[in-house]
């Protein structure tokens, strides 16, 4: 099992060094990713429900040009709130800038209220999300657009895509375009439950199964929950450990709790 970050992006005055030293800091101790959430404009505060302060897709631009190993992600962008041919300009040079380094997290959005800010038809939500990514996928294979343009810079290969949710459709999606699917607010129990669903949707065709989970009161029990996730099919677990005071402190407990 794969230990992840989920970095910190909920605070106004978070020094914008901060998820780059954070993301370094995890690449020495051996973690696998670092995600980072997104909200474009949400209808309260960002704090502990809605995170996203700094742009995601910028931000891991600049933490890609501080690290050298340690894979980066969205977790998760909220695919129909973007521009799909603006998306995919900006997710084929960060894959290029980081190296093949990228993870594409994607999900269909929550809030309403959200998507009634930028006019975005929250109803048509999952549609457009699938005709996005179905998009980015023609243009990164071909180079052209629908039109005939051309399209650069092109990835080396597939960006893979992390389906976040934990609905029958999101792991419907995960099952056929992903190459991973992350959970976020579930049980071990409830995990299980989902990646059993997973593995029947997918068949032969391999997805990994992450399981987003929450600092607990201290490294031991965050590491026993990690290992329930591990033993309900978790593939890796990526922990958010709170703000960015004392984060650096709670990866390297968790890390060497973990084993």
């Amino acid at each position: 099992m794969d230990l992840e970050i989920v970095l910190p992006n909920e605070q106004a005055d978070l020094p914008p060094g901060r998820p780059a030293e954070l993301a370094r800091a995890a690449e020495d101790l051996g973690y696998r990713t670092a995600w980072l959430p997104d909200h474009l404009i949400p209808p309260g505060a960002f704090g502990d429900v809605f995170g996203g302060v700094y742009e995601p897709l910028v931000t891991l631009a600049h933490i890609a040009a501080l690290t050298s190993r340690i894979r980066l992600g969205t977790s998760v962008l909220i695919v129909p709130l973007r521009e799909p041919f603006a998306l995919a300009k900006q997710v084929a040079t960060l894959d290029r800038l980081a190296g093949h380094r990228f993870d594409l997290g994607v999900g269909t959005g929550w809030n309403e209220p959200e998507f009634a800010e930028v006019g975005a038809d929250f109803r048509a939500r999952g549609k457009r999300t699938d005709a996005t990514l179905d998009l980015l996928a023609e243009l990164f294979r071909t180079g052209r657009g629908p039109g005939g343009g051309y399209f650069e810079p092109r990835p080396a290969g597939p960006v893979p895509i992390t389906v976040g949710g934990n609905s029958v459709v999101a792991l419907r999606r995960a099952a056929r375009i992903g190459s991973a699917w992350q959970s976020a607010g579930l049980s071990p129990a409830e995990f299980g439950e989902r990646v059993a669903t997973l593995r029947s949707l997918a068949g032969d065709r391999p997805v990994r199964a992450t399981a987003r989970m929450a600092w607990r009161e201290d490294a031991a029990t965050t590491a026993a929950d990690a290992r329930a996730y591990r033993d309900a099919g978790a593939d890796a677990v990526a922990v958010h450990f709170g703000g960015e005071e004392g984060s650096e402190s709670r990866m390297r407990e968790l890390a060497a709790a973990a084993g």
